[in-house]
């Protein structure tokens, strides 16, 4: 089993940065990708970003340019850097891994709460 942590969530002005982090324990030698999710409230779950154990990354064309997804993997650790940050980025946010190995689902975290107020 793997858990997922994360941190870094909280309430910021718009035009404001935050930088959320996740952490993968337990038996993590199978995950291939990492990245983030996010749900504002009455929408859909919504893929921000993701980035494979290789390094290539893939952003929503939403929070391209603002968003930048990366991943230190002695940490097993994916970092989500959110800059000019705008209300419409609301949302709880939702740290998931791909396992490589069949018929394994996805792990995500608990979510972390982002409030950009306007």
């Amino acid at each position: 089993q793997v858990q997922l942590v994360e941190s870094g969530g909280g309430w910021v002005q718009a035009g404001g940065s935050l930088r959320l982090s996740c952490a993968a324990s337990g038996t993590t030698f199978g995950i291939i990708a990492m990245g983030w999710y996010r749900q504002a409230p009455g929408k859909p779950r919504e893929l921000v970003a993701g980035i494979t154990n290789g390094g290539r990354a893939n952003v929503a064309d939403s929070v391209k340019g603002r968003f930048t997804v990366s991943r230190d993997s002695a940490k097993n650790t994916v970092y989500l850097e959110m800059n000019s940050l705008k209300p419409e980025d609301t949302g709880v946010y939702y740290c998931y891994a791909t396992d490589y190995r069949p018929r394994t689902p996805d792990y995500w975290g608990q979510g972390t709460q982002v409030t950009v107020s306007s």
